[in-house]
């Protein structure tokens, strides 16, 4: 492992030091101030989890709106450029909020609901060529280690990421992080990140195809890599067919909590998954239909997040509510999408989607079923002071037949509700 974190280093080291046949970034940089940007993210959520056979308090319901903020420096002009800037956001509570716990609000001791909090940090940053370097607060979107960006506020790691674009068509990542903070703490290493090391690279093969790989090495926690490549096909009459297939291998090690091992593998570094999915998406004007098989093997579910790797490293098709990675579980989805562009209303969007897991292994039944019928509306200003506001609202339908209680990665039947009113304002 070392020697492949080393490799992966030296070659973005390499890259940044060799001319290319393309533009340099940083040659074409206006300054420190000229380049520099700031917004604000004004959001209005509510969450709703109506959890069926299980007592009412265990239900869980929030509300609260959100002031997520952006300001960046450009960088400065020469050879190597430099600059920095704060990320952050402010919250407060709309309500009682008596029964918080679904990620969006933080709570006290007690138990109850913050009435109002603020988190962030800083960053700086680097560039040379068209390789960058930034070090600090950061919102991640690696597949191995991505930042929950589905509550009020996003995920905070706090770390180096380095991203090197020198070859065409080729991006390079490396990096190591070392605090994690999820959107509801307040706390900057809530989750006492030891050490997380990532690497990895993405690939245009040409106009059609696409590739890329990833992994990360958890310090006393896990051990992941992620492969993934994407083919658009296209047919007569401006139609196309996109295949797209992703997996992850995962390894944990002793010292890890992985909910979903096998019953009594618990402290054991024998646990490990492998988890794959294959899609095909047909889409015709304003209409895509997607067909999608995904299947987990191994002697634990497919457990993220809770080891400090990012509640949203689960770049997979049956991936809604319930992500169906449950021991040995097997699941198929079909889902359809419209586009109200073509019907006269641009910037309103329909998702629904259904899928059904089965051969899921639990502590008393190898056959244990699931199923989630999903439904999203979603609407974007297009124009005018409004512009890219957007209003989404999701509901989720899930039942299982776990009767037996003891699968804690397994949740109850719940009725889901999420409503996020988003305001984008460009500050400079």
């Amino acid at each position: 492992m070392q020697k492949t974190q080393k490799l992966t280093l030296a070659v973005l080291i390499q890259a940044a030091l060799i001319s290319t046949a393309f533009a340099s970034e940083q040659s074409e940089s206006k300054g420190f101030v000229d380049d520099a940007e700031g917004s604000v993210l004004f959001r209005t959520g509510f969450i709703n989890r109506d959890k069926k056979n299980v007592a009412p308090d265990v239900d869980n319901s929030s509300t609260a709106q959100s002031a997520i903020f952006k300001l960046e420096s450009g960088y400065t002009k020469g050879v190597v450029g430099f600059g920095a800037g704060v990320i952050g956001d402010a919250s407060f509570k709309l309500g009682e909020n008596k029964h918080a716990g679904n990620g969006m609000i933080p709570k006290h001791n007690d138990g109850s609901a913050y009435d109002h909090w603020a988190r962030g940090g800083a960053f700086v940053k680097a560039r040379v060529s068209n390789t960058t370097a930034v070090y600090g607060t950061q919102v991640l979107d690696i597949p191995v280690l991505a930042s929950n960006t589905a509550r009020m506020v996003p995920e905070y790691f706090d770390g180096l990421l380095v991203t090197s674009r020198e070859f065409k068509d080729l991006e390079l990542t490396a990096g190591k992080f070392t605090k994690n903070q999820y959107s509801d703490q307040v706390t900057t290493d809530g989750m006492g990140l030891d050490s997380a090391i990532v690497w990895g690279a993405k690939y245009k093969i040409n106009d059609a195809m696409n590739a890329s790989y990833f992994g990360v090495d958890s310090e006393d926690a896990l051990e992941r890599h992620y492969i993934n490549t994407n083919y658009k096909q296209a047919l007569a009459n401006g139609s196309s067919l996109t295949y797209d297939f992703s997996g992850y291998h995962t390894e944990w090690d002793k010292e890890a909590n992985v909910s979903s091992a096998r019953p009594g593998l618990q402290g054991s570094d024998d646990r490990s998954n492998n988890i794959w999915s294959l899609a095909s998406t047909y889409n015709q004007g304003p209409h895509s239909v997607m067909l999608a098989y995904q299947q987990s093997t191994g002697n634990s579910g497919y457990a993220y997040g809770e080891n400090a790797d990012g509640v949203q490293s689960i770049y997979l098709a049956n991936s809604y509510l319930s992500d169906f990675n449950g021991r040995d579980e097997k699941s198929a989805q079909i889902q359809y999408n419209l586009n109200f562009a073509d019907y006269g209303v641009p910037g309103l969007n329909w998702t629904s989607a259904y899928v059904y897991g089965w051969d899921i292994d639990t502590a008393t039944d190898d056959n244990a079923k699931e199923s989630e019928i999903f439904n999203q509306v979603k609407y974007t200003v297009q124009s005018g002071f409004a512009k890219d506001a957007s209003l989404r609202v999701r509901y989720s339908h899930y039942r299982n037949d776990d009767t037996s209680g003891t699968e804690s990665y397994m949740m109850p039947d719940t009725n889901e509700w999420r409503l996020f009113l988003d305001i984008p304002v460009k500050l400079f």
